[in-house]
This record gives C-alpha cells, sequence and structure tokens, in this order.
C-alpha cells in the first residue's frame, strides 16, 4: 500500500484482537503467530518512521537502502491497514503453516517477502519507463498485503476447484486473486496496485514457475547437511508411521505416497525431515540403547 499519514485510532488493534482469541491462541501455528506480533510490535513501537521503512525505486535502488526490502513488508500506515492485513494473514497461516510444516512456512514468507519487494522494484522501473513518468519511481510502499496475495495464489493453487468470496461475490479459486486485484483497486484507490501485483507474480512463480525448485532445492540441501553434521552415521529417510516389528527397507517403503500430490510428497517430506528430526534422532538413541541392553544381557547370562 502507499504511503500515507498514519492514523491515531485503535479500533483495528482491538478487532484484530478479538480475532486472535476467537481463533484461539493455542491453534494458532507458531510461525503466523510470531510474524503477527512481530507485525503488531513494529506498529506499536516502529524500528524506523514510515518514510524511511517504505521502498520505493529512489530510496531502495537508487540510493541503496536495501534494509527497506526487509522492513517494508513489517511496517502499517495505521490500525486499519494493519488489522485487514494480519487477519487476512492469520486465516492464510492456519491453514498454510500445518500442511507446510513450520519451518519451511518460515522460509517461504522470508522468500516472499523480499522477492515481492524485488518485483515491485522492477515493475515500478519498468512502468516508469514505458510512460516515461518519474513518479512511479518515487511512490513509496508499505504493508504486508503483497505477501498475502502471493499466499493467496499458493492457498487457490492447492484448492483449484474451489470457490471464493470477494466482497460478497462468488469467484472462482483460480481467478480469485485477479478479481480481488482489480476490486481492491477500484474501491480503494490509496492502495498500491503495483504491491499487489507483484506478490500475484511471486505466487505464480512459485505455483507454477522454477521459485518452487529453487526453494525446495535450498531447502534439501540445508535440510540434509543438517542431518549430516548431526549423525554422520546414520542416513534418515523418513520416520516410520508404526513401532516395533522388524525395520522395512527405506526402498520399499514411502509415508507419503498415498493419496497426495508428487508436490504434496515432496513438501510432506520436507516437513519430516525439519520438524520430526528430534524425533527421528531419538528412536534411533532408543534402538541403539535397546540392542546395547541385549547384549549386556547376553554377555553376562550364565553358560548352561
Amino acid at each position: 500500500m502507499r504511503y500515507r499519514q498514519r492514523g491515531g485510532g485503535q479500533l483495528g488493534l482491538i478487532l484484530l484482537a478479538s480475532q486472535v482469541f476467537h481463533v484461539g491462541v493455542e491453534n494458532i501455528p507458531p510461525v503466523t503467530l510470531a510474524v503477527l506480533g512481530l507485525n503488531v510490535y513494529l506498529f506499536l513501537v516502529p524500528s524506523l518512521p514510515l518514510l524511511q521503512a517504505c521502498i520505493s525505486v529512489q530510496q531502495t535502488y537508487w540510493r541503496g537502502d536495501w534494509r527497506r526490502l526487509v522492513l517494508s513488508p513489517l511496517h502499517h500506515l495505521d490500525d486499519w491497514h494493519l488489522y485487514f492485513n494480519m487477519a487476512s494473514f492469520l486465516w492464510k497461516g492456519v491453514k498454510l503453516e500445518p500442511r507446510l510444516g513450520s519451518s519451511f512456512y518460515a522460509w517461504l514468507l522470508t522468500v516472499f517477502s523480499l522477492l515481492t519487494g524485488v518485483i515491485y522494484l522492477l515493475l515500478e522501473m519498468v512502468l516508469s519507463e514505458i510512460t516515461q513518468d518519474p513518479s512511479y519511481s518515487l511512490e513509496c510502499a508499505v504493508g504486508f498485503s503483497g505477501v498475502l496475495f502471493a499466499l493467496k495464489v499458493l492457498s487457490n493453487h492447492y484448492h483449484p476447484g474451489g470457490v471464493s468470496y470477494v466482497m460478497g461475490v462468488p469467484v472462482a479459486n483460480r481467478y480469485a486473486s485477479w478479481v480481488e486485484l482489480v476490486l481492491i483497486h477500484v474501491t480503494s484507490p490509496g492502495t498500491s496496485f503495483v504491491g499487489h501485483l507483484a506478490g500475484i507474480l511471486v505466487g505464480l512463480l512459485y505455483t507454477a514457475g522454477p521459485l518452487k525448485i529453487i526453494m525446495r532445492t535450498i531447502a534439501g540441501f540445508v535440510m540434509n547437511g543438517y542431518h549430516a553434521r548431526q549423525n554422520p552415521y546414520y542416513n534418515f529417510s523418513g520416520y516410520s508411521g508404526s513401532s516395533g516389528g522388524p525395520r522395512a527397507h527405506p526402498q520399499n517403503v514411502h509415508p507419503y505416497t498415498g493419496g497426495l500430490s508428487e508436490d504434496e510428497q515432496y513438501e510432506a517430506a520436507i516437513r519430516a525431515s525439519l520438524n520430526g528430526r528430534e524425533k527421528t534422532n531419538l528412536a534411533w538413541f532408543q534402538h541403539s540403547r535397546r540392542t546395547d541392553s541385549r547384549g549386556d544381557q547376553e554377555a553376562a547370562a550364565p553358560e548352561d
């Protein structure tokens, strides 16, 4: 959203608090709760004035103030701007974080936040060049709405046959982001059309472009490196869903194939590895202790 003067009301904060308590703090996934709390904290205690946190071609690219890529999504114009963005983020997080896993969801939000800002700058530069209007390079935007549009594309990708209600109008999920983009711009002229469009393009880069592969590759590399450092003698290939009995060969058993697409299988595997590594190490440790215990008993048993 483009910069305008911050309002002084707190009604939006009250409504946001009511949304949180309606959902239940215990029902909000940890990354979603942490990001929501960070946005509220930076609204109440801003790290910088909005004019020093907003993102624009002039301030970010020309003057090299790249920290704005990090700061701009986390700052909001007023309590209503914060409320609408965080209420939307709350419901998206409740649906997406359990599906993707908290670790991967945090990685996703980080990439989406930075990449939305980069594409916003590119679009503003292109518009400034095409129209020969320097005002596009001066527009300064803040807010989490670009990331929300990227998450909306991702959510609709997982439910392609569903229906979303945009301002009370039922719209097929595959078109909902585009309809919302236009309607918000028409009904709220102060919003950043380019910022929202940047979010949609980031979402499409993930669902239909190379971004998903790149992110998975990096996540897999980090995940494998972590396991190699933690236990160089143990090769983790997913944790079993049952305990006891003979262990199946990893090549013959995969706990995520039933009823899931290839994308969902990969995301489930990353989620299991990132979030379940402590369980895996514990199971391996207990298995080793049982083996050692049986060995000690056999060694101590008297001969017939």
